[in-house]
């Protein structure tokens, strides 16, 4: 290896592999160019930005644990010390995955998804209409308060605001409607 001292203090260390790790006057920052182009960059925070060249993705790791990944498509990730990550999309898409499980993605156009540990899923529509889905039924509600509901039978009932319920058997039958 061989080391440059410059007037100005920094030092530049070069490998024989083309290698350059390059350390500020005060020893805060070290920059390291490694031969392949991957650049990583050791800050004054102790926080580490490493850019990986063939992938054009950086991958930032903060003093509190926090990570942050930027890809060349804009997408950007976020891993939080407590096992929570958030994706941020390039068409703005937001998804956030919980350690215990817990799912749930906010699309652009304001439909929120939420997904439980156990498979369960919410909907709720930019229009207010709310979809609640399981192993056991499928139930959408309305904004005027109607609620119709299919079961894993196939049977299906509706709940009128205006309080007329009316049940279907799983042949789409018609076998309960009191108006």
């Amino acid at each position: 290896k061989v080391e440059e001292v410059l007037t100005d203090g920094r030092r530049i260390i070069t490998f024989r592999n083309g290698t350059k790790k390059e350390i500020s006057a005060d020893k805060r920052m070290t920059t390291i160019n490694f031969f392949n182009g991957d650049v990583k960059k050791i800050m004054p925070d102790q926080s580490m930005i490493y850019y990986y060249a063939d992938a054009q993705t950086t991958h930032t790791v903060y003093p509190d644990g926090l990570e942050v990944l930027q890809f060349p498509n804009n997408q950007i990730e976020k891993h939080y010390p407590d096992g929570t990550q958030e994706i941020v999309f390039p068409d703005h898409t937001v998804k956030c995955l919980y350690s215990d499980g817990f799912k749930e993605t906010f699309f652009p156009d304001g439909t929120i998804v939420k997904v439980e540990k156990n498979g369960d899923k919410t909907v709720v529509f930019s229009n207010g209409q709310k979809e609640v889905q399981t192993a056991q039924f499928k139930r959408r509600e309305y904004p005027d308060g109607t609620v119709k509901t299919v079961y894993c039978s196939g049977r299906q009932e509706t709940k009128y605001s205006t309080g007329r319920v009316r049940i279907k058997d799983k042949e789409g039958n018609v076998i309960l409607d009191n108006k």
